[in-house]
């Protein structure tokens, strides 16, 4: 039977511990992942989608700090991990930061490029 793992209500989410779980290169790349499926994704399949090359106890804590600061949501059955992003609920709470936090991680990481406009 599928349950969910605990994780923190909308009104206990704290600004310093969201900021906190994101501040770490693997967990952005993960919640990254996450935000641009619409869907639920099998944490296994996700991990080998993203490649991190970290092992599988330091990812199953990048995921467990993900849930506990109240960025996602994860439905366990038997083995496998279901995570979604709680987008709503962190809207609700604080709107527009995992855009603002995961747009400007996309674009940190092509500042390097530089582009020719034409006009």
């Amino acid at each position: 039977m599928p349950r969910t793992l605990p994780e923190p209500s909308v009104d206990s989410f704290d600004l310093t511990v969201v900021l906190s779980a994101l501040a770490d290169p693997g967990r952005r790349t993960l919640m990254r992942a996450l935000y641009e499926s619409v869907d639920p994704i099998d944490c296994a399949i996700l991990v080998a989608r993203v490649d991190l090359g970290l092992s599988n106890p330091t990812i199953s804590h990048h995921y467990r700090v993900l849930r506990e600061a109240g960025l996602t949501r994860t439905v366990a059955d038997g083995r496998n991990r279901v995570v979604r992003v709680r987008r709503e609920d962190m809207e609700h709470r604080f709107p527009g930061l995992l855009q603002a936090i995961l747009g400007a991680s996309e674009r940190s990481e092509g500042a390097g490029e530089v582009r020719e406009e034409r006009a």
